[in-house]
Parts: structure tokens; C-alpha cells; sequence
């Protein structure tokens, strides 16, 4: 394995860090909220950890364990973006519901997060230069 490809991993390894440490908080997070929500939850709340665990940790650890190529930095950009604008969202969705009230502007986390995440995916499975080696 080459100098480039290690510290590729490297920084592939980081990245899972970082996604699991967000798993990690979100289950914490929604589990605080909802103990002093006063019996109110939101399956928002509750299930928000999934979407860095399933958008993060399960694809990065399958690349890292060779099962995928690694992707460039604007890859890595514009999906991080959508996966943390899809989580910011949920909780966003989760607390307004616990509250009581609805927002319409909530949705567009769901229009921006989808996009960013589509645009990640479909550069990442474009046979391009985006791809480091």
C-alpha cells in the first residue's frame, strides 16, 4: 500500500471516529430530551443516532475495510453535508414536535440534505478523477 493510500485511510478512520462520536451523541441527546420531555417523545428525537450510523459508520467502515474505493475530498464534503444536515434536521423535527408546535420551514433540512447526500453519491460512483488512490 502506497504513502497516499495510507494516509487516505488514515483520514477515512478519522471520519468513522467522528461519525461514530456523532452516533453516539445523538442516542444521548434524544435519550436526555425525552427524559425531561414530561412523557412527550418523537420518533425524530428517538431514532435521529440512525442516520449517522447508517449514512456513516456502515458505508466508511465497508471503504475502509477495502470493500470500496476512497473518495476524494469534495466527495467526502458535499455527503458529510448531507448527512449532518439530514440529523440536524430530525433532532430539529424532534424538539419542535416535543415542544408542541410545527414548523413548515422544516423540511427544507430534508431538501437540502437529500441533494447534498444524492450529489456525494452520484460523484463517488462516477467513474472519474474523484477518487484518491
Amino acid at each position: 500500500m502506497s504513502i497516499s493510500a495510507k494516509s487516505s485511510r488514515r483520514r477515512l478512520s478519522r471520519n468513522l471516529i467522528v461519525y461514530v462520536l456523532a452516533t453516539i451523541f445523538c442516542a444521548l441527546f434524544g435519550a436526555v430530551y425525552e427524559r425531561f420531555s414530561h412523557g412527550v417523545y418523537s420518533y425524530y428525537m428517538l431514532y435521529a443516532f440512525a442516520i449517522p450510523l447508517c449514512l456513516g459508520v456502515l458505508p466508511l467502515s465497508l471503504i475502509i475495510a477495502g470493500a470500496g474505493r476512497v473518495p476524494s475530498k469534495a466527495v467526502r464534503s458535499f455527503y458529510d453535508c448531507g448527512v449532518a444536515t439530514l440529523t440536524v434536521g430530525c433532532i430539529f423535527k424532534g424538539v419542535l414536535y416535543i415542544f408542541g408546535t410545527t414548523n413548515r420551514l422544516s423540511i427544507v433540512y430534508m431538501l437540502a440534505g437529500i441533494p447534498l447526500l444524492a450529489i456525494g453519491i452520484i460523484l463517488y460512483l462516477a467513474p472519474s478523477t474523484l477518487t484518491e488512490e
